[in-house]
């Protein structure tokens, strides 16, 4: 039966994780149309560094001399690892003020950000790609269950989940080559719930979580694991014992 308390990251780590995951990110401020970001990348000091083309029109609005900065938003879209029916898993909205990167900064704010993100655009700098800063003032996430603000600080001090960039190779794997462990999770779910086509949602250090996709629509179960654990080892065991299959061998996603 499934838990009736549900143990998962707190809403400031679920967005973190989002902003770690997320590619193409989309910036815009009033006026103009919204520009795909080469790269975003959130700081602990409350600022998200993004890449821009430099002959866009967020960077020419972003670089006039009179402006101190602009309200801006950017949007975060975080897809699902699986090719599913619907294939997003949350929008995260982070608004703030965008203000320039003097041209000095940019290549020490590039290394400084190459440091914690390594990330092929930070090679084009200063060749076609500028930085831009967007100091944060709120941040939205919304997902199946509604829409919920959170608190910059919470957001700031939070961290993402420790598996974030390998749940994509673990669900595909579990997906492809374990059907049988996803039928014996699927044995959790309410006999109501098993109609239809179980997939592999996500995966954190708190548990896992499935899609039932029917002719009804679609249905997101989450089925926690019996404490939180932090390495892969202890993620396939806690894996296994969920299904009721403690001895079978351990599960590694392929490379």
């Amino acid at each position: 039966m499934i838990s009736a308390t549900t143990i998962g990251p707190s809403t400031a780590e679920r967005v973190r994780s989002a902003c770690a995951r997320a590619e193409g990110a989309r910036l815009a401020i009033e006026g103009t149309e919204p520009v795909v970001t080469l790269l975003h990348h959130l700081r602990s000091n409350g600022e998200v560094i993004v890449a821009v083309p430099e002959d866009s029109s967020l960077a020419t609005l972003a670089r006039q001399p009179s402006l101190d900065g602009v309200p801006a938003v950017l949007e975060l879209t975080d897809h699902t690892p699986l090719e599913l029916r619907e294939s997003v898993r949350s929008l995260v909205w982070l608004r703030g003020e965008l203000r320039s990167v003097p041209v000095p900064l940019m290549r020490p704010i590039a290394d400084a950000v190459a440091v914690e993100h390594p990330h092929p655009a930070l090679l084009d700098i200063g060749h076609g790609t500028i930085l831009l800063r967007l100091i944060i003032s709120s941040s939205v996430v919304a997902d199946s269950t509604g829409a919920e603000p959170v608190d910059v600080e919470d957001l700031l001090t939070a961290a993402p989940d420790p598996f974030w960039e390998l749940e994509t190779s673990w669900l595909q794997h579990l997906d492809v080559d374990h059907p049988e462990l996803i039928d014996q999770l699927a044995r959790r779910l309410p006999p109501s719930l098993r109609r239809g086509r179980i997939r592999p949602l996500g995966i954190d250090r708190y548990g896992i979580s499935l899609r039932i996709e029917s002719e009804h629509g679609d249905n997101d179960v989450r089925l926690p694991f019996p404490q939180p654990v932090d390495d892969s080892m202890a993620l396939s065991r806690a894996l296994r014992v969920l299904a009721g299959c403690p001895f079978l061998n351990g599960l590694r996603a392929r490379s």
